[in-house]
């Protein structure tokens, strides 16, 4: 039990780390989202075929593992965007309210019925991102792509959902890299028609303002590999031996270690908490975040309920953050 806790945290610590990652690396999130699909496809299919696991997808199955795949993708572009435009705790905020969104569409494609508490969880949250952008306007790009991101995250793990128990998910994962890849690269030429200055090519070499190297090569390996293939194993192997009250409660740490880590890192905390060029704290944006993370632990509890518990929690989410 300890080891599997321990695992279940290092992983989610992993998942966190992607945002300090993100802001790393010099790409654009386009062109950072088509590296770490590829790696992560890479990755998952020398394991798989090193450990002869590949199985059978059934033909219809396919088309659904392509269409959470391009979502996916997009969700990453929009993430990765919402650290480039803002900051890394303005887009782990804005992502943590995945859940509630989650939460409001799953009936729609699940055929269940709507819970007036979960709809009024969905506007706490909602009116949360209202006040992080009313009193930070100059991340409202950010914002909104941190939003976007959170709403494709819930699409993809509703959809998820519906054929979590009839794949290993190293296998789900190497689908849905492989074919959100294809899609991010149909995409691609587009990015640089629009934008020509975006540069595809990975940097090395240069340090950052932060102190941290630009070593591009590094840091995709490093969360292919380890934030999204490493950390996947962890998780799964955790949940085999803990109750679904703790997964859920670890998985939902992911966004406050993140910000955590954006704090030491990069010294976000000046950023965001205090009203940039004085020593005012930032109401707006505490109140606004306290109101979706209260959202959050509130949906969370009502999901740790018996009748709502779910022991596939992480294999829905799919080990990818």
């Amino acid at each position: 039990m300890k080891n599997a806790l321990i695992q279940l945290n290092i992983a989610v610590v992993l998942w966190g780390f992607t945002g300090v990652l993100g802001r790393a690396i010099s790409l654009d999130a386009p062109v950072l989202v088509w590296y770490r699909m590829l790696m992560t496809a890479v990755f998952v299919a020398v394991i798989i075929t090193y450990r002869k696991q590949w199985v059978p997808v059934e033909r219809k199955d396919v088309g659904q593992l392509a269409i959470v795949g391009c979502l996916m993708g997009l969700h990453w572009a929009a993430f990765y965007g919402a650290i480039k435009f803002a900051n890394i705790s303005i887009a782990l905020v804005c992502l943590s309210t995945a859940s509630v969104f989650t939460s409001l569409l799953d009936p729609f494609v699940n055929k269940g019925k709507h819970d007036i508490k979960e709809v009024l969880l969905g506007s706490l949250a909602i009116a949360g991102v209202y006040l992080i952008y009313r009193f930070q306007e100059f991340y409202g790009m950010g914002i909104a792509c941190g939003v976007t991101a959170a709403i494709l995250s819930s699409v993809f793990t509703v959809l998820n959902k519906k054929i979590a128990h009839k794949y290993p998910s190293r296998t789900m994962v190497f689908y849905e890299m492989s074919t959100g890849w294809v899609f991010i690269s149909a995409l691609i030429p587009l990015v640089f028609f629009y934008r020509p200055q975006t540069r595809f090519w990975p940097a090395s070499g240069d340090m950052s303002l932060a102190g941290m190297v630009h070593n591009d090569w590094l840091w995709l390996v490093i969360m292919s590999l380890c934030c999204t293939v490493w950390a996947q194993s962890l998780s799964l192997n955790s949940l085999k031996k803990l109750t679904s009250f703790t997964v859920t409660l670890s998985v939902n740490l992911e966004p406050i270690y993140g910000i955590l880590l954006a704090f030491v890192f990069y010294n976000e905390n000046t950023e965001i908490i205090f009203n940039k060029g004085t020593t005012n704290l930032n109401w707006g944006f505490l109140i606004g975040m306290g109101l979706i993370l209260l959202s959050v632990a509130l949906q969370m509890l009502r999901l740790l309920k018996p009748r709502f518990a779910a022991a596939g929690y992480i294999k829905e989410k799919g080990g990818i953050d």
